[in-house]
């Protein structure tokens, strides 16, 4: 047996072990608890894990829009072009009958991946978001709007009639007509615009104004030389002026519609890379076009006033194309289609009239040819047709605004085959939804000889007015003018 003194020895020494390793986990256990409660009090009312999105309820008066040619409206007007709230129900600003619906949102990209019930559901903060609405967040764009209306400005390199390229690099001087007339429209509008400003310190974005359409058309360039012009134009600028310097391109922008712009740029990587290109062909497959930097230019054939009978117009075909066989899609779609008689797939010439097609038919067909994009959007739109698309990886014009999935059907082209099972299988409040959408969005796709509020160039600016940089780095140097 041992004697006390050494059991009252281990005793202790036990005792202090442990009582030295519960102090140590006493304020660890503690410190612990602390932490995750914190974690918790940050989870439940901070921003940090969610994004709490919250629309904002505005009451917007329409900004006054452009310097020339626009009507100016005198009271609050709607997106949809009639009395905002808070006004009579009888009041109607001057001109509203001709003005275009407005379409709405920043927010969201990507076009139909199906519509469930009748397109309503809560957003992520218990908010109640239509699907069926064209915009994807009207007050948003509201606000976005005004402000971009009241500040944005575009700054254009200056170049004299007497240029020997004075063709390419200036506005024409007549109405253009055409596929590729959206390019023209663009200039020709903005040069009329209050976006305009000539002291270059001021601008938020710098417009090269080469026109790929008229250099390919140019027997001095042609096809083969545009490569070589654009990288001699873009070299030419950084030489005589500091802004491209400053960004490396990326607060400039050119426009084109004409598929060749896709190659034009192959010699001015830099351009590819950084600046924004406003472009037709605006595929997010192919390499060239960059989504979010670049924007979509939509294609639209120039068409004056509205046509006869739009509303009127009894559609007994379900779906319409007409168009040359130019691309496997439309070789899969007129081989299945071709011998139909509720689907019209038709290549070569028609014996009837374009325009009596698309305003006897429920469905058109936009399909894929050479490019993702073609006219038929804004001619199913012009003639009140609801446009199905059918070209894979197109990124459409305005998505950043619209909400494509209220007025249009996409259908990928493997379901080719299933075109009809689908079409059928829109209910007949669903089409009366698309129609009646079709009529609010169509003048988005529409160009006029002087800017008109909400219309095609009103459209692209606010595209653009998105892509701006929102640093601005001082200039001190001095700049030359042509």
């Amino acid at each position: 047996m041992a004697p006390p003194s050494l059991l009252l020895h281990y005793s202790q020494r036990r005792l202090s072990h442990s009582t030295r390793g519960g102090f140590f986990f006493v304020p660890t256990t503690l410190a612990l608890l602390t932490s995750l409660l914190i974690l918790f009090y940050l989870f439940t009312t901070s921003n940090i894990f969610f994004l709490h999105y919250r629309r904002p309820t505005l009451t917007l008066e329409m900004p006054k829009l452009l310097s020339s040619g626009v009507a100016r409206p005198s009271s609050p007007v709607s997106p949809d072009g009639g009395p905002a709230a808070g006004s009579s129900p009888g009041e109607e600003s001057p001109g509203a009958a001709g003005r275009p619906a407005v379409a709405g949102g920043s927010g969201g990209r990507g076009v139909n991946a199906g519509q469930r019930g009748s397109g309503d559901r809560f957003g992520p903060s218990g908010d109640h978001v239509n699907n069926n609405d064209v915009y994807h967040n009207r007050d948003v764009f509201e606000k976005d709007y005004r402000e971009m209306n009241r500040s944005f400005k575009i700054y254009v390199y200056p170049h004299r009639r007497d240029d020997p390229f004075a063709n390419v690099l200036l506005p024409v001087t007549f109405e253009p007509g055409g596929n590729y007339a959206s390019e023209s429209y663009f200039k020709k509008s903005l040069m009329k615009s209050h976006f305009i400003t000539k002291d270059p310190t001021e601008a938020d974005l710098f417009f090269m104004p080469f026109s790929i359409a008229r250099l390919r058309h140019d027997p001095r360039v042609g096809v083969a030389g545009i490569q070589d012009y654009v990288r001699d134009y873009v070299l030419n600028i950084t030489r005589r002026y500091p802004y491209w310097n400053r960004t490396g391109g990326a607060d400039h922008f050119y426009v084109a519609c004409h598929s060749i712009s896709r190659s034009a740029m192959d010699k001015a990587s830099e351009v590819k890379m950084n600046a924004i290109q406003v472009v037709c062909s605006s595929s997010y497959f192919l390499p060239g076009y960059i989504t979010h930097k670049d924007a979509s230019l939509p294609q639209v054939w120039p068409r004056q006033g509205d046509p006869p009978n739009i509303i009127s117009s009894k559609r007994n075909k379900l779906a319409f194309f007409a168009g040359g066989i130019n691309s496997p899609v439309r070789e899969k779609l007129v081989k299945a289609w071709r011998n139909d008689s509720e689907i019209f797939a038709h290549y070569g010439r028609l014996t009837t009239p374009y325009s009596d097609e698309l305003l006897g038919s429920k469905f058109c067909l936009h399909v894929k040819g050479f490019e993702v994009n073609t006219a038929r959007i804004a001619d199913s739109l012009y003639y009140g047709c609801v446009p199905v698309i059918i070209a894979n990886h197109y990124d459409l014009p305005f998505a950043d605004i619209l909400n494509w999935k209220s007025f249009s059907v996409v259908v990928a082209t493997l379901d080719i085959p299933l075109l009809k099972r689908i079409l059928k299988g829109v209910s007949s409040d669903k089409f009366s939804m698309f129609q009646s959408n079709v009529m609010k969005v169509r003048k988005h796709f529409q160009w006029h000889p002087s800017p008109v509020d909400y219309d095609a160039f009103c459209m692209v600016m606010y595209e653009l007015w998105l892509r701006r940089s929102t640093i601005r780095v001082p200039l001190t140097a001095s700049f030359g003018s042509n």
